[in-house]
């Protein structure tokens, strides 16, 4: 039957079309989120600042945790840490020891403010590493010098205000280097001061070893005092210079699978609806197929030969344009700060055929379940149906959408508990997924309760109004394919969007609570700083806050650290059993629903590891139920501190009558903002996922449009036919419209019903609110492009079809 399925392709070319265009689009969304999949499994960074060091030991930048399995099976796992972890200086000399070692370099590395800008700070020792040069002047050597890039703007001579943890100091430009990096800028001060300003006694951030040798045998002493250093040399010292390489990986391996599984879940259900559109308006071909003999079988690979033919096609065409695809998705994490410029795309042919492979998979799946009736029954049931389409919708369809709606609810009963995001993430897409699939199923029946709602108020709009009428409730089946992806687009739309905009008006409203300063200076703001706010007359109280993340075992747990010296008139967490007085370096507070999680209450102890690897065991003292916007764990500033790569914060300034220009004089160079502007500026960012997610809700979108303009563009016989027994042209268009709009009212109120179980489901586990946040002018504009796109998918293709003499359409081919 290849032959035959040639030829009707051939014949029918508009009628693939649709089908080529989903297939297309579903190949080119899962090539490009393979390509990040397989680059957060297998991509590196190559070393800039140590790209002259051939072996560089720093610590060991992951907690890691032995699992039980069974008696005789354990298994080691390891999550990334936050903060960098140092290094004894003593390790230094024990690599100086190891035979074939000519030379050992130490580093330290400190952040640096220069007019808002982020410089890395270093010695000049470590300019060896990378090698830097002198273009002109000299090395630092007393504690008031600086070494600075080419790239910098500055010259030898010129005077450079720097601001450090150490506080703000004005540095004489002795040198500049002859190199640049493209992605970091650096300073280069004398060692003995840039080891003051690090901050870190006794201790170095890598070592540069030279030449290459095997120095395992000196880290072993080191990782027995559960201090583990770890060496590394070709590419992976890219890893080591990058921290944040490795946190993009793994978001890259979480947002390529969530997003790639997400894709093939919405294009397989597009891909069905859109092949079951196109043997609806076959179906008298088909029927005449059986009716001069062709056997269920033929029918089958006739059907099956198209759709493989076409998936072939659309899927390498597709692969191909998923490559650029998935560049344009790195080019935007860059531009987000979400990936490093240097984490280089990995480009192979895994993602083209595994896209591939899902476009001709769907195709053939799609083809096999829409025809499945077509083929079974007898041929002159067949042919019965093709000129009175049957409203009965198959028992196995029927049972098959209940049970996607059981799903649903066990999805929502489950989304309702989670309260990390990590686990609620994936699931609730799913569950909108699972909801609209079983709208699917059930769309006949759907779409007839509602024809029969909406007749009354169509046969008003005479006419039209009732040609519209009639015409919906004779092709249930065509209202209902045209129902599908418009609830999808709905569904997905609100739930991507109304997510995040729920997670952050829950935190922004916790913020906006539990913030009782009414100044708030920052970023980057020294200790010596806020000291000297401390001073000024009319001041009540200041606390420093610093943002990290601990780990507790394995799982994450955002913190801040503050001082807790007149804590409760800056600061209320809403405490809800214990006390924040007793709040210092042996102790902690924890967020209710983190409490929950861990199991621990007032008064218990709680071990973790900190952002640079350091364990401590601390004592419970407050539960506080605010975690959403000040962090799971309180921390006391003066613990974590030293185990942060910047410890210059934010600082809370309890000060009614002291103006702003008054802390401005006293904090020169730091931003001064009042309560409302502070929490609006500290507003999670989720640009990141809106890209990502954005791609599914245009790959919706294409599906809408791709829908309605084929089957508006199917009855070119019917809507002749109305022509030649009077029907004027605009009244036919106002038919279309209607019936557009009746889809549109139906997928929106299905669509929005979906999204809206999902929503409450994921903010009652995620903020304790059964009411998420949904903005009522984002939603009436989702509402507004979903009714635009699809009169705008009706229109033109009817309006190219009135264009023709109803004369030559009546008889022209279905």
């Amino acid at each position: 039957m290849i032959s035959v399925a040639l030829k009707t392709l051939r014949h029918r070319k508009a009628a693939f079309a649709g089908a080529f265009v989903a297939l297309f689009c579903a190949a080119a969304l899962v090539c490009a989120c393979g390509m990040l999949l397989d680059t957060g499994l297998r991509g590196s960074v190559a070393p800039e600042r140590y790209a002259g060091a051939p072996v560089i030991v720093t610590g060991d930048q992951f907690v890691h945790q032995t699992v039980r399995k069974s008696e005789e099976k354990t298994k080691t796992k390891a999550k990334q840490l936050s903060e960098q972890a140092w290094v004894p200086a003593s390790l230094a000399d024990r690599l100086r020891r190891v035979p074939g070692v000519s030379r050992v370099v130490t580093e330290v590395t400190f952040p640096a403010y220069v007019a808002g800008r982020r410089f890395q700070g270093h010695g000049w020792e470590s300019a060896a590493l990378t090698p830097y040069t002198l273009g002109t002047g000299r090395a630092p050597k007393a504690e008031g010098e600086v070494v600075v890039e080419a790239a910098s703007g500055f010259s030898v001579g010129a005077r450079v205000p720097v601001r450090t943890a150490a506080g703000s100091r004005t540095y004489l430009v002795t040198g500049v280097t002859a190199q640049d990096l493209p992605s970091q800028d650096t300073l280069f001060f004398a060692p003995a001061e840039a080891r003051r300003l690090a901050g870190r006694a006794g201790q170095v951030g890598a070592i540069g070893v030279f030449p290459r040798v095997d120095v395992s045998e000196a880290l072993k002493d080191v990782a027995s005092d559960g201090r583990a250093a770890l060496a590394y040399t070709g590419d992976e010292r890219g890893a080591a210079e990058f921290l944040g390489a490795e946190k993009a990986r793994v978001k890259l391996i979480s947002l390529g699978g969530a997003l790639g599984g997400t894709a093939l879940l919405v294009a397989i259900l597009v891909v069905v609806g859109t092949f079951a559109l196109s043997i609806q308006q076959r179906q008298r071909e088909i029927a005449l197929l059986r009716a001069v003999a062709a056997t269920p079988r033929q029918v089958r690979g006739m059907l099956g030969g198209e759709a493989l033919l076409v998936g072939v096609v659309a899927g390498a065409l597709g692969s191909a344009a998923g490559v650029g695809l998935g560049f344009w998705l790195r080019s935007r994490f860059v531009a987000l700060g979400a990936m490093p410029e240097n984490l280089r795309l990995v480009v192979s042919p895994f993602p083209m055929l595994a896209a591939l492979g899902a476009a001709v998979l769907a195709a053939w799946a799609a083809a096999h379940l829409s025809a499945r009736r077509a083929v079974r029954i007898r041929p002159v049931e067949a042919l019965g149906e093709a000129e009175l389409p049957t409203a009965r919708v198959p028992a196995g369809r029927m049972v098959a959408g209940l049970l996607c709606a059981a799903g649903g609810v066990v999805l929502t009963l489950v989304l309702s508990v989670l309260s990390t995001e990590a686990a609620s993430s994936p699931l609730t897409l799913l569950t909108a997924l699972v909801w609209t699939v079983a709208v699917s199923l059930l769309g006949p029946v759907i779409a007839r309760t509602a024809t029969a709602l909406l007749g009354v108020p169509l046969r008003a709009a005479r006419t039209a109004g009732y040609l519209a009428g009639a015409g919906l409730r004779a092709t249930s089946k065509r209202l209902a394919s045209v129902v599908t992806p418009l609830s999808l687009m709905v569904a997905m739309t609100c739930t991507i969007l109304f997510v995040q905009t729920t997670m952050g008006h829950a935190a922004q409203e916790q913020a906006t609570t539990g913030t009782r300063a009414e100044h708030v200076l920052g970023p980057h703001v020294p200790s010596g700083m806020a000291a000297a706010v401390r001073g000024l007359p009319g001041v009540e109280a200041v606390t420093e806050v610093l943002r990290t993340s601990v780990r507790v075992g394995l799982d994450k747990y955002g913190a801040q650290a503050v001082t807790a010296d007149g804590l409760g008139r800056t600061m209320d967490l809403g405490v809800v059993a214990g006390s924040l007085d007793g709040l210092d370096d042996g102790s902690v507070a924890v967020s209710r629903t983190a409490a929950e999680r861990l199991g621990v209450s007032a008064g218990a102890k709680l071990r973790l590891t900190l952002g640079d690897g350091t364990p401590a065991e601390l004592r419970v003292v407050a539960i506080y139920s605010r975690g959403l916007g000040f962090g799971d764990l309180t921390l006391s500033r003066a613990l974590v501190a030293g185990h942060v790569d910047d410890p210059l914060g934010t600082v809370l300034v309890a000060a009614p009558s002291v103006t702003r220009a008054e802390l401005e004089r006293a904090a020169p160079g730091v931003g001064v903002l009042d309560r409302a502007q502070a929490v609006e500026a500290g507003a999670a960012n989720a640009e990141v996922n809106y890209v990502a997610m954005g791609l599914i809700i245009a790959f919706t979108a294409i599906a809408v449009v791709n829908t309605i303009a084929m089957s508006t563009s199917s009855r070119s016989r019917e809507l002749a036919l109305l022509r030649l027994v009077g029907t004027t042209r605009r009244q036919v268009l106002r038919m279309l419209s209607l019936e557009t709009l009746v889809a549109v009212a139906i997928a929106v109120a299905l669509g929005t019903g979906i999204a809206l179980i999902t929503l409450v489901a994921f903010s009652t586990g995620m903020t304790g609110s059964v009411v998420p946040h949904i903005p009522p002018l984002t939603y009436l504009a989702v509402i507004a492009a979903a009714a635009a796109l699809a009169l705008l998918a009706t229109a033109l293709p009817a309006r190219l079809v009135l264009s023709r003499r109803p004369v030559e359409l009546i008889g022209a081919r279905d």
